[in-house]
């Protein structure tokens, strides 16, 4: 249940077109569903803006395309990150027309009326090397699957800082920036310095011993010195875009 979903309702029963009895059926068959493995909040979106994401991580194939057959169900689409390669196949049987992007281990099913919504602009996804992909990607489909349209930069990192500086107008065009890098965690920094816009950044485990899973990457970062850079977990693509989204995402009018 999105509030335009519930704006939407109530208009037909004050318009007449929908007794208050049914929609009171709508209403009650909607908060949260018991599972015999998980209970799903459908009133997530009506809360936040945005429905229930399923994290697949630690979920048997099963339980996974059962919730996500479930949100399914109510014509709102499901995103479901950290999708493990063996629930691919159960994902797709139980959810017809679902994306699946094996590299942003994401699954996603777009709504079935999906509700345009209004923005600042693009979310620019910004890679310092291709090894950043995968959490770069988790970014992007994110972002898509809550309504910003999304801009790729990939391979942009500060061992070549020519590449991100030929792309400034790329840079400049963007409402929010989203960065992703590994290793020391510099290009945020840099991307920082560029623009006046919110930067996000993203660090990943990407990197040598010393790299310490991320880490390096993770305090580099907080410890930029460019002004307006944030900072979330390491590897967390899904949060730096559920951040931007709400940067970039207008209330509805």
């Amino acid at each position: 249940m999105t509030p335009e979903r519930l704006r939407a309702l109530l208009a037909e029963v004050a318009g007449g077109t929908v007794a208050v009895e049914e929609a009171e059926r709508r209403l009650a068959w909607a908060p949260v569903e018991d599972l015999d493995f998980a209970r799903v909040d459908h009133h997530r979106a009506l809360r936040q803006g945005f429905p229930e994401v399923v994290f697949g991580a630690g979920k048997t194939p099963e339980h996974l395309a059962g919730i996500a057959e479930r949100i399914a169900a109510r014509g709102e689409g499901f995103l479901a990150t950290r999708v493990a390669p063996e629930a691919e196949e159960a994902l797709r049987r139980a959810v017809p027309g679902v994306e699946i992007n094996p590299l942003g281990r994401t699954a996603w099913l777009p709504a079935a009326n999906p509700v345009e919504r209004k923005t600042r602009g693009s979310i620019l996804i910004v890679t310092a090397g291709t090894s950043d992909l995968p959490v770069a990607e988790e970014a992007a489909v994110t972002a898509r699957a809550y309504g910003n349209p999304v801009e790729r930069l990939t391979d942009v990192g500060v061992a070549g800082i020519h590449r991100v500086l030929a792309a400034r107008d790329v840079l400049g065009s963007a409402a929010v920036v989203i960065v992703v890098a590994g290793m020391e965690g510099a290009l945020p920094s840099v991307v920082g310095g560029l623009v006046s816009v919110p930067v996000i950044a993203v660090p990943t485990s990407v990197g040598y011993g010393a790299a310490f899973g991320g880490l390096s990457a993770l305090l580099g970062m907080l410890n930029s010195c460019a002004s307006g850079v944030t900072v979330v977990n390491i590897d967390n693509g899904f949060g730096a875009a559920a951040a931007a989204s709400r940067i970039n995402l207008l209330p509805p009018s």
